[in-house]
This record gives structure tokens, sequence and C-alpha cells, in this order.
């Protein structure tokens, strides 16, 4: 039997598996894991479109998800961002998307600066 893959969700993938676009339903199936970051993301994104409640409803689900982000990670994903500072990449995306690389995962994300980039699991 075959161990399920295990996705780091970014903020994108986050919010569209919470509004149930079919197109993460697949992943629903794989072990999930994401960062406070990310959440701190998520809970403004809610809060802008939506309102407190549903943020506090999705930050708190997604809060079981998270995981402790090393700070040498957080060293490499800014030398990361720094080696390509022409694709404007985000603090938060390039911090989930070293972590994803650096433990052997895929980085799930809608995010059309990532796609093609190697690790990662690319849905609209």
């Amino acid at each position: 039997m075959t161990s399920p893959e295990i996705f780091f969700c970014d903020t994108y993938a986050l919010v569209e598996i919470a509004l149930g676009n079919s197109g993460y339903a697949k992943y629903l199936n794989c072990i999930l894991v994401t960062s406070e970051q990310n959440l701190m993301e998520l809970y403004y994104a809610f809060l802008r479109d939506y309102d407190e409640q549903k943020a506090e409803k999705y930050f708190q689900f997604w809060s079981d998800f998270v995981v402790q982000i090393p700070q040498q990670t957080i060293k490499n994903a800014m030398k990361y961002k720094l080696a390509n500072k022409k694709e404007k990449l985000s603090y938060v995306d390039c911090i989930g998307y070293i972590f994803s690389q650096e433990n052997e995962m895929k980085f799930l994300t809608g995010d059309q600066k990532f796609e093609g980039k190697i690790g990662v699991e690319f849905v609209k």
C-alpha cells in the first residue's frame, strides 16, 4: 500500500479548498500542510472578501495543518526570492515553496508565478 502524498498548500490553495473548488477535490485525500504565514494571509482574505465569522472559521480549521518553519528555511527562502527578484514572488510563497522543496513535498498552488516550477502542483 502506498502512503498518501504530502502537499504544502499556499494561501491560494487554502482559499480554493475552503470555497469548494472542485479542481482541488482530489487533494482532500492527501496530507496537507501549511504555515502560520499562510494562515495570516487566509484570515486577511476572508476578512476582506467575506466577514470575521468566516475568517475565524477557516483560520481555526486550517490551524490544525500548520507546520513549524525552520529559521534556515526562512533564510533559504529569502535567498530564493532575491535570486528570482524579477518574478516579484511574495515572501510567504517563497517560504512555502522552499519548505516544500526541502521536505520533498509538492507545493500546491494556483498562483501563475509558480506554474511550471519544479515540485509545483498547479491547479486553477
